[in-house]
């Protein structure tokens, strides 16, 4: 049975370790395993990779990686819920593209991106674990794909419309349920319990195990990451008290309007039963005079009494005191 070794966890890993081009083999195999192509890093810029924060109670990671093509890949891990949180995919390579094409640069030199969104809460309804998005062009008449002409292909080395704009995944680790089919999995698998089994064989997670592994760490980074670890739990539990008591608060302000509103429903209940009352009241002594008033007319005829009192049912005292 394979064995199974507890590693760091990615979000501290990339942020703090693999700050040194020799270690961007870690993060280039994770990248190359989900892209389904050879990922090689040009660059991390030092304003993400080289720099430790002094407050390490940030609920996400950011990290701007550019490939030897000029391609940029954003990753990012998120770990607390955002009801907005896919406006900020969009910002974020929205942002990335402007900040990196000069001014006066033609639009052609828009740089490709990749926007990697490693979230720890269920964004979003959807069965599964990984999603992909691209942006393509569809005839309204035709339903036809619109393609590039054999020009722009030379000219931009693009194959198809959707190699030009961002691209965007987006891995729900929550979803994962630890069950293990490719590579992709395996990554998974790390990212969501920190930990890989000993048969694991992905890009990047042999030089992971190496790399990460908590034992290996220096007295000062096992200090850090413990301190980052503690705060992982805390922003947990503050998220999970947050929802108690919110439970608890709607519970109390449900059972008090539910007590408002059966008072309210009691008196329109009242007010319904006594309508409802007077209703049939009036019914039925509107129904007693009809039955007079044909009573009335059926004497002045000169109809038998008897008569009189089959059709009526009215009694002989009453027949008597009609007026004609």
């Amino acid at each position: 049975m394979p064995q199974e070794r507890t590693l760091v966890s990615f979000d501290w890993a990339i942020k703090y370790l693999l700050k040194n081009k020799a270690d961007y083999v870690v993060l280039e195999g994770f990248l190359t395993t989900l892209l389904g192509k050879e990922i090689k890093i040009k660059s991390l810029p030092d304003s993400e990779s080289g720099k430790r924060l002094a407050d390490d109670k940030v609920n996400r990671v950011d990290v701007l990686a550019e490939e030897e093509d000029g391609s940029l890949v954003i990753v990012e891990l998120q770990f607390t819920p955002e009801i907005d949180y896919f406006h900020r995919m969009l910002f974020g390579s929205s942002k990335s593209i402007v900040e990196y094409l000069g001014e006066g640069m033609p639009y052609s030199e828009v740089r490709k991106v990749y926007s990697i969104n490693i979230v720890y809460f269920d964004l979003g309804i959807g069965k599964d674990y990984i999603y992909h998005g691209t942006t393509t062009f569809r005839g309204l008449h035709y339903n036809d794909e619109l393609e590039l002409s054999p020009a722009q292909r030379t000219e931009f080395a693009r194959l198809e419309v959707k190699d030009i704009y961002p691209e965007y995944y987006l891995l729900k680790v929550d979803r994962f349920r630890d069950i293990v089919k490719s590579k992709l999995d395996e990554w998974m698998y790390y990212l969501k319990n920190s930990s890989i089994k000993s048969d694991f064989a992905a890009p990047g997670l042999l030089e992971a195990d190496s790399r990460l592994e908590y034992s290996r760490l220096s007295p000062e980074d096992r200090r850090s990451y413990d301190k980052h670890v503690d705060n992982r739990r805390s922003e947990k539990s503050t998220i999970y008290t947050a929802k108690l008591e919110g439970k608890a608060e709607g519970h109390a302000e449900g059972k008090l309007e539910g007590e408002v509103l059966g008072e309210a429903r009691g008196i329109e209940k009242g007010k319904a039963e006594g309508k409802a009352e007077g209703k049939a009241e009036g019914h039925a002594e509107g129904k007693v005079e009809g039955i007079l008033q044909v009573a009335k007319k059926m004497k002045a005829q000169g109809i038998d009494i008897d008569v009189i009192l089959k059709v009526t049912g009215l009694s002989v005292e009453d027949v008597a005191k009609l007026a004609v």
